[in-house]
C-alpha cells in the first residue's frame, strides 16, 4: 500500500523553514508561559529547527531529483 504523492510546493525550502521556525517559536513561548527554563528551551528549539529543516530539505532534494530522473528520456 502506498500513499498518494502530493505535489511539491512552489517554494518547498522556504515553506519548510518557515513552518519549523514557527514550531520553534511556539515551543519557546509555551516554555516561557509555563515558567520553564528559557536557557534550555532556546537551544533545544534551535537544535530541533536545524535538524527538522535539514531533514526536510534533504528529502525535498531527493524527491526533486527523483522526479527529474523520471521525466528524463
Amino acid at each position: 500500500m502506498t500513499l498518494p504523492r502530493t505535489p511539491i510546493p512552489k517554494r518547498p525550502f522556504r515553506d519548510s523553514a518557515l513552518f519549523y521556525a514557527g514550531v520553534a517559536v511556539v515551543f519557546v513561548v509555551v516554555v516561557a508561559i509555563s515558567g520553564g527554563s528559557l536557557e534550555l528551551a532556546i537551544p533545544v528549539a534551535l537544535a530541533c529547527f536545524l535538524v527538522a529543516t535539514g531533514y526536510a530539505w534533504w528529502k525535498f532534494r531527493q524527491r526533486i531529483r527523483f522526479e527529474e530522473e523520471q521525466e528524463a528520456p
